[in-house]
């Protein structure tokens, strides 16, 4: 029998461990090194599958644009597999935009895996990640599966085996455009590249890749990020002052810290969501402590 819907579908997260800019194609594109990482915090989508050929989006939670990564994804694929049938998308957004966490990217990836399946298409994984890199840079990564060490701009992945880690996370008030930050006079674009050889996979200790990626390199788009938003290199020092490091993700206003150990400081509220005592961040500032994830999980979705 045909699926009818889908419901309560991840769109996980991610944060950049390092992020170097390393060179400008001809184009005008950035080209890229980055050890990307899933993490567990996650918008929530539901597919119902419309036989009109309609495409409809309903936001559960905060209003997206009216044009956003989720319907995109849906138009692109369905003309360019040519099926008749819409889908009505419903989308719980916890994600914050404008982080660097890739939230919207995620969404599309996960509209895209969610109506291969749905709308009966069966296109491999490979062919989803090559449409996804037509609505962004991003979204290869996140219709791969794995965490990944990411380069050009987006379409070359190196899969990167993670162990599970903690990180604090905190996305200040504000939000940040990608194209503002690539547009910038302050960003450095020549950082050398990192020459990898064979895999990371192949590594007879992957604690040592881990600790590795973890201590190496910075975010080439933080200084002219903290230049156009202080409130990045405040949330900066907070959390290096506390966890004794810090970096910003992606090209967002999002800084994480790893966490060794919880401190007796931390409390749960809720599952994921941190209350940190004696607190002097603005309150309109959300803070989380996250875990990576293994793998993305929709990885089973597609070949």
């Amino acid at each position: 029998m045909a699926l009818r819907a889908l419901y309560d579908v991840p769109a996980p997260a991610k944060l950049n461990m390092f992020l170097h800019v390393v060179g400008r194609r001809a184009d005008g594109l950035h080209l890229l090194q980055s050890p990307f990482v899933l993490i567990d915090w996650s918008d929530r989508l539901h597919f119902e599958r419309r036989d009109d050929g309609r495409l409809a989006r309903h936001d559960l939670g905060p209003a997206l644009p009216a044009d956003d990564l989720c319907l995109r994804a849906a138009r692109v694929l369905q003309s360019a597999a040519g099926t008749s049938f819409g889908v009505d998308i419903s989308v719980l957004k916890n994600v914050p935009s404008g982080a660097g966490m890739g939230g919207g990217s995620s969404d599309a990836a996960s509209t895209l895996l969610a109506l291969n399946r749905l709308w009966q298409i069966g296109w491999p994984r490979s062919r989803l990640a090559a449409l996804g890199l037509t609505l962004g840079a991003d979204v290869p990564f996140f219709v791969a599966g794995d965490n990944a060490f990411v380069e050009g701009v987006g379409e070359r992945l190196r899969p990167l085996p993670w162990p599970t880690s903690r990180y604090a996370v905190v996305k200040p008030g504000v939000s940040l455009g990608t194209r503002t930050i690539f547009e910038s006079s302050e960003l450095v674009r020549d950082t050398a590249a990192v020459i990898v050889a064979g895999s990371f996979e192949e590594a007879k200790n992957i604690s040592l890749v881990h600790s590795w990626v973890h201590g190496f390199g910075r975010n080439d788009l933080q200084l002219p990020a903290e230049s156009r938003c202080p409130e990045v290199g405040q949330a900066a020092r907070w959390l290096d002052a506390r966890f004794g490091n810090s970096r910003m993700t992606g090209s967002g206003s999002a800084v994480f810290a790893r966490v060794e150990t919880v401190e007796s400081s931390i409390t749960f509220n809720a599952p994921g969501e941190a209350a940190f005592t004696n607190d002097p961040l603005p309150s309109t500032w959300i803070k989380r402590i996250c875990s990576s994830l293994v793998a993305h999980p929709l990885a089973g979705w597609a070949v």
